[in-house]
């Protein structure tokens, strides 16, 4: 498992996210001071981590 933060469209961080491996990738959010939110699924599975990691950052922009 790797951690990263999430960065918004100004490159400010906030939050973290973490991408994890388990027949596929998936992230799944975290907050300061909270645990990773695991009453949704994780989000995935994707083919790479890489992609895992950029849907994280997409869905820090609001892509998601």
């Amino acid at each position: 498992m790797t951690y990263h933060n999430f960065t918004d469209e100004d490159g400010n961080t906030f939050g973290s996210f973490e991408v994890f491996e388990e027949q596929g990738f998936y992230w799944w959010p975290c907050f300061p001071g909270a645990l990773p939110d695991t009453q949704d699924d994780p989000t995935g599975p994707f083919l790479t981590y890489d992609l895992a990691y950029q849907d994280a950052q997409d869905f820090a922009k609001g892509g998601n």
